[in-house]
């Protein structure tokens, strides 16, 4: 019998482990349940006969991969996978998939309070601003930031993007601007803010030569990824630029450093992104039917790695 896993050191909601279990078992395969384990020696050991694991933050490398002799398929719950070592698993002839899109209203939704937040001092009794009327310039035009756009223009904010990868006519049909490039972008908007992952490509890429053309009084919210971050070179801006503030749900390793600039940088204490019970179930069922749908019909439609 198909054996899988799930594996969350921080551990699904109920209503999303009861979901996933109806769907794993619907397809005859069977369900084990590792949560809020303490040592990778339990995730080693839990690994051992399993087919499929589905995580969530957890930490997929070589050596769990060595143990899971059985293993055909990994499901991170979420958009984000640098949590899993892709080029292992391709060596151990693992497919790793990821759920796009289904935490992606939670995020944005978690973007514009935060930013409503910000533009109101935090709360702190004193006369704030409004978003309205602001521009706000996403960086990557995917389901994250889609629906920051979304969002946005409710609040009759001024949007635009910029991403490589994504034709301006597509970003334009979502009635959003499209900026030449990533330059023009920061250049352009009152507020940033970042929806790129964490590659080669884009770590540290968020660094003060790029931070220092943006716009006085400009805000800059991070929530993808700690990593793209130059945290030195944005810490020496707003040393620099008293007008600058930095927002984020993942706290920067130089948290302490940041924290000296009051009233110019907020840090949730944990990742809150995905952090509601709508896409803690969303991503939990998307997670077992992928599972279930490349077990039974060889569906790789979100795999990742090649």
């Amino acid at each position: 019998m198909v054996k899988v896993l799930i594996a969350t050191e921080k551990p699904f909601a109920a209503p999303a482990v009861a979901g996933i279990k109806e769907i794993i078992e619907k397809a005859g395969f069977e369900l084990a349940l590792l949560e809020k384990y303490t040592e990778k020696s339990q995730l080693l050991a839990a690994v051992a006969d399993v087919d499929a694991i589905i995580i969530r933050s957890d930490k997929i490398d070589a050596e769990v991969l060595d143990a899971a002799k059985n293993l055909k398929i990994v499901v991170r719950a979420g958009a984000g996978y640098d949590n899993v070592d892709l080029a292992a698993a391709t060596s151990h002839n693992v497919v790793v998939m990821n759920t796009p899109g289904q935490n992606a209203n939670a995020v944005a939704e978690l973007v514009l309070g935060l930013l409503v937040y910000t533009v109101r001092n935090f709360y702190n009794g004193k006369a704030g601003s409004e978003l309205m009327g602001k521009t706000l310039g996403i960086l990557a035009f995917g389901n994250v930031g889609r629906n920051v756009a979304r969002i946005a223009k409710g609040f009759g904010m001024n949007v635009c993007a910029f991403d490589a990868y994504c034709p301006a006519d597509v970003i334009e049909a979502a009635g959003v601007k499209a900026c030449a490039s990533q330059a023009d972008l920061f250049k352009e908007a009152d507020i940033i803010s970042l929806h790129i992952p964490a590659t080669a490509e884009t770590k540290q890429s968020i660094n003060y030569d790029l931070c220092s053309t943006m716009k006085k009084n400009a805000i800059l919210i991070n929530t993808a990824r700690k990593e793209v971050i130059d945290e030195a070179g944005l810490l020496k801006l707003l040393a620099e630029r008293e007008d600058l503030k930095y927002i984020t749900d993942i706290k920067p390793d130089a948290d302490a450093d940041f924290a000296k600039f009051e009233g110019r940088y907020f840090s949730t204490p944990k990742k809150m992104g995905a952090q509601t019970a709508e896409a803690n179930t969303n991503a939990g069922l998307a997670a077992a039917n992928q599972i279930v749908g490349f077990i039974k019909e060889g569906i790789t439609k979100f795999q990742v790695n090649k």
